[in-house]
C-alpha cells in the first residue's frame, strides 16, 4: 500500500510539474492568449483602415467631389470660376514692398 501511495504522488509531481512548468504548460497557454489577444487588437485597427480605405476609393470612383477635394488639397488646383488668394503671415504691411538690399560696396586701392 506504502508503494502504491508513493508512485501515485509520483505520477501528481510528474504531472504537476508539467502542467505548470514544461514549454507545454500553462505559462505557454498564458502567451499564446496575450498574443492572440494582442493580434486580434492589431486586426480590428487595420480592418477599420481597410474600410475606410474602401469607402475612399469608392467615393473617388463614383464622385466628382472626393476627386475635387484630392485635387485641391494634394495639387493645389483651382476651379474654373474662382480666384486664387494666397494669404501670407509677415512683417512687412499689405501694398508695400520691403525695402531692397543695397549691394556690398567694393573699395579698390590705388
Amino acid at each position: 500500500m506504502k508503494f502504491f501511495a508513493a508512485a501515485l504522488l509520483l505520477v501528481l509531481a510528474l504531472l504537476q510539474y508539467r502542467l505548470w512548468l514544461s514549454d507545454d504548460g500553462v505559462r505557454t497557454v498564458m502567451n499564446l492568449r496575450d498574443s492572440v489577444a494582442a493580434q486580434t487588437a492589431e486586426n480590428e485597427g487595420l480592418s477599420r483602415r481597410n474600410d475606410q480605405l474602401a469607402a475612399e476609393v469608392k467615393d473617388l470612383k463614383e464622385g466628382l467631389a472626393a476627386l475635387e477635394e484630392r485635387a485641391r488639397t494634394d495639387l493645389g488646383m483651382v476651379g474654373a470660376n474662382e480666384t486664387f488668394f494666397q494669404v501670407v503671415d509677415g512683417a512687412t504691411p499689405a501694398g508695400t514692398a520691403p525695402p531692397p538690399e543695397s549691394p556690398p560696396v567694393q573699395r579698390t586701392s590705388n
